[in-house]
């Protein structure tokens, strides 16, 4: 009984108790949508430029995104680890990226003994480096490992509120192969498990798998770009040919490789980078030497590939590709709950169909507030949970709770035993 008491409430939150509350305005030095409205609606809380609190609800939705990455991330066997943000400069010289011409983005610090640390901004070293304790043998390979983990780059502009961030959660993920045709098949599987989170999140159909260059480990690597008007970047799409390409990257060579004629036409679409896939070859393992010994017991170097997705970015485009002028509207599968309800007097009844749907194990935020109604309304359309109910005289004389979706502007009255079946469908 205490168990279920618990999953219970964890479904469940009196919006009385929510220490947030919402804002007419954003700040005005917040020029982009997802954090004006992510700062208005009690999702996150600006630091400074480039660094954002997320606050209850705003944890939700990461904790939300996180488990439909992790979810499937495990269907393909990668094991979940943290590593730490803290690292010791040893293991990024052999990579020669602990040099502040190579890589410009560090935050940097010492120990008071004066022992130099940065603050990581990926992880190849650090986990090419704890592998080498793990990996000696073919039998050891191959190993997919990956973590959601705070990474640190000191940009010198932070901009695009939470989608580019001095500080964020990443999820990153690393293949360790015995050899680049182990790794290219692991590479394809990616590919569709990408495809099924961005499907997964509600991005899909705006999001290309998008070639881009892939500098000095292969001729080509791959991207995840989501059509937005807030985008940075360019992509070109050909739905017919259902080929999109990097436009800083495009060109006739890029185009008859994949077998498209150098006169098809593209459409332009601004985007945002949502994830990235990459080779990795034998880089990171040949500098910390992390080899494994094959069947006739012969040296053999690591092959490598990782995989990003930057979790605050995909909650800010989220955000971006779905609101409108009255405020956010998750989609179902990320919304800190799955309904909002609102009492207009009738406490009561309020509080009973709140314990109701709890019980059925529906995610349920009650606006249980001493508002006025059009404050409370107003609220609820700025959050965006995916589903409204209204409690109020006027509903109960009509026959039950006035219901409607949050991208709907049409209400129908629904009985509590309709509402349950609808939501247990």
């Amino acid at each position: 009984m205490k168990t279920n008491n618990k999953k219970r409430l964890s479904n469940g939150l009196r919006q009385s108790k929510l220490f947030t509350k919402t804002l007419k305005n954003a700040p005005s030095d917040e020029v982009s949508k997802n954090a004006q409205l992510l700062i208005r609606a009690g999702y996150v809380y600006k630091e400074m430029a480039g660094v954002y609190s997320f606050l209850p609800l705003g944890l939700r939705v990461i904790e939300k995104i996180k488990n439909i990455i992790r979810e499937e991330l495990n269907t393909v066997g990668a094991n979940e680890l943290k590593m730490t943000a803290l690292q010791k400069k040893e293991v990024w010289e052999p990579s020669n990226r602990w040099d502040d011409e190579v890589v410009d983005d560090w935050f940097k610090t010492k120990l008071k003994n004066g022992t130099k640390l940065g603050l990581a901004f990926t992880h190849e070293e650090a986990l090419t480096n704890i592998m080498t304790n793990f990996v000696s043998s073919y039998r050891d390979l191959p190993i997919y490992a990956y973590q959601f983990q705070t990474k640190f780059r000191n940009e010198l502009r932070a901009k695009s509120g939470i989608m580019r961030g001095r500080e964020f959660v990443m999820k990153d993920l690393y293949d360790f192969s015995l050899d680049k045709e182990q790794h290219d098949d692991f590479y394809e599987k990616m590919k569709i498990v990408y495809k099924h989170i961005f499907d997964r999140v509600g991005l899909g159909s705006q999001t290309y798998l998008t070639i881009s260059s892939g500098g000095s480990f292969s001729k080509y690597s791959y991207e995840f770009q989501t059509v937005t008007d807030a985008g940075e970047d360019i992509i070109l799409v050909n739905k017919e040919k259902n080929i999109s390409i990097n436009k800083d990257d495009f060109n006739n060579e890029v185009l008859a490789d994949f077998g498209v004629d150098k006169d098809t036409i593209f459409k332009e679409y601004k985007s945002v980078e949502v994830g990235d896939i990459y080779n990795l070859g034998d880089k990171f393992s040949k500098a910390l030497n992390l080899t494994y010994k094959n069947e006739k017991g012969e040296e053999q170097l690591v092959y490598m590939g990782s995989y990003g997705i930057g979790i605050p970015r995909l909650m800010g485009v989220i955000v971006e590709v779905f609101s409108d002028n009255k405020g956010i509207i998750w989609p179902e599968s990320v919304a800190p709950f799955q309904i909002h309800l609102i009492n207009i007097g009738e406490d009561k009844k309020a509080e009973e169909i709140y314990e109701k749907l709890l019980e059925k194990g529906i995610e349920v935020l009650w606006d249980d507030r001493d508002k006025r109604p059009g404050e409370k309304l107003a609220d609820a359309d700025l959050i965006g949970i995916p589903h409204r109910i209204v409690v109020s005289a006027r509903s109960w004389e009509n026959g039950g709770i006035e219901y409607k979706k949050r991208d709907e502007e049409e209400s129908r009255i629904l009985s509590i035993e309709e509402l349950i079946e609808f939501f247990k469908k």
